[in-house]
């Protein structure tokens, strides 16, 4: 067979596999109990609101709707974002707007127009893997700033940055996802965010906010994005419709200057031309005729239940001496077990119990997190978040045995 590999380029030998994909792949029998994946539940989907929007979109704008769309995205679907943003306290027109192939084409263009092989990028610890993974493609240095309960430790985050100035370094941005975080699913308070903007004034540095969780509160109040305290451009913001919509659409988005726009537009159009235009047409009329915000309050109505069943279920059901923060929104709780449980080699044994999870290194650049573990509410129903605990804490509960 020929030998293929000996082509590839330095940066292809350096690709690795998402972590959590391949878990997911592992996940895949009917009897493992998932909390693995970041997946929406699929009973959040508006199946009979969207069949009328299709047929709507199909008598009206079929011809155009059907065919090649603008790399930018569709005006219409621009605007609307740019309006909701500026409700949120985004200073933006449809100009700033930018329609991506879901967050990850946003991720993976913010890497390819900032990163040069070895630049630098603060991150929190822990992190969005998809977001380390993006980075890393671009031959990367992901230097993590810890994470506490109100998100990235801005202090903590100026003393890298310092550190780093010393060695007449300087990071190209710092990658932050503020709110309901994935995978601690903690929120960055007002403060801390407006101190963040502070020291990337100070510093001359852009901030990536990514806020695809941000519209899924459940006893908190709304926080305004770190973008709407930003007066010099400083931000690139991006959210999505994946979670608020259909992951199946693809439909995300960024916000940020007219010129840090132009040059993603460039770098997309190399990428796949243009985002389903079929699929912004539907996100467009829905969310014109308020369906959107609707369907919102109906999905925080269905995840906060099974958000409280998961940390009822683990109060009774996990060993005692394990911390998990109650997450206020979002789709994910983040676990840290007692000293000695590696979750990662702990995992063999929760598929054995028929359980799953994604291990707390996966979410950690520097392999810290061993402890640690990331659980999804949203896709389970509530009765087997109750039995997924319950075997899960079985599992737990053998390794102390083993330890002690």
């Amino acid at each position: 067979m020929t030998n293929i590999g000996r082509l590839y380029s330095d940066r292809a030998g350096k690709m690795r596999k998402s972590e959590i994909r391949e878990l997911l792949k592992v996940a895949q029998d009917p009897e493992v109990i998932s909390f693995a994946g970041g997946l929406p539940s699929p009973n959040s989907f508006p199946l009979q609101d969207l069949q009328g929007v299709v047929k709507s979109v199909l008598e009206h704008h079929g011809k155009i709707a059907l065919q090649y769309g603008t790399t930018q995205g569709l005006a219409e679907l621009r605007e609307a974002i740019a309006e909701r943003a500026c409700k949120d306290g985004i200073n933006a027109t449809a100009e700033n707007v930018l329609i991506t192939s879901g967050s990850q084409q946003a991720l993976d263009t913010v890497g390819k127009i900032f990163f040069n092989p070895g630049d630098i990028a603060l991150v929190g610890l822990p992190t969005y893997l998809g977001g380390i993974n993006a980075f890393r493609s671009y031959e990367s240095n992901l230097i993590g700033v810890p994470v506490d309960k109100d998100g990235m430790v801005v202090d903590a985050l100026e003393e890298k940055i310092k550190e780093l100035q010393k060695d007449n370094l300087t990071p190209k941005f710092i990658y932050v996802v503020p709110t309901f975080q994935n995978p601690a699913g903690v929120v960055m308070p007002e403060v801390r965010r407006k101190k963040l903007i502070d020291l990337a004034n100070d510093y001359d540095l852009v901030i990536v906010e990514d806020d695809p969780y941000g519209k899924l509160r459940f006893d908190i109040p709304y926080i305004k994005p770190i973008k709407s305290f930003d007066d010099e451009g400083r931000v690139i913001y991006m959210s999505t419709f994946s979670k608020i919509l259909s992951p199946g659409f693809r439909l995300a988005w960024t916000i940020a200057s007219e010129e840090l726009t132009r040059k993603m537009i460039i770098c997309k159009q190399a990428l796949d031309l243009c985002t389903n235009t079929f699929t912004q047409f539907i996100a467009n009329e829905f969310m014109r005729s308020g369906s959107l915000d609707l369907h919102i309050l109906k999905i925080c109505e269905m995840y906060k239940p099974k958000r409280d069943i998961m940390m009822c279920a683990m109060k009774k059901y996990f060993p005692e001496g394990y911390i998990c923060n109650k997450p206020k929104g979002g789709m994910f709780a983040w676990v840290t077990l007692p000293e000695g449980i590696d979750t990662e080699i702990m995992f063999l044994d929760a598929l054995k119990e028929k359980v799953a999870y994604v291990h707390g290194k996966a979410f950690c650049v520097d392999e810290s997190g061993s402890r640690s573990m990331r659980l999804n509410f949203s896709y389970a129903t509530g009765e087997k978040i109750e039995e997924g605990m319950k075997r899960l804490g079985t599992v737990i509960d053998k390794k102390l045995k083993v330890l002690c």
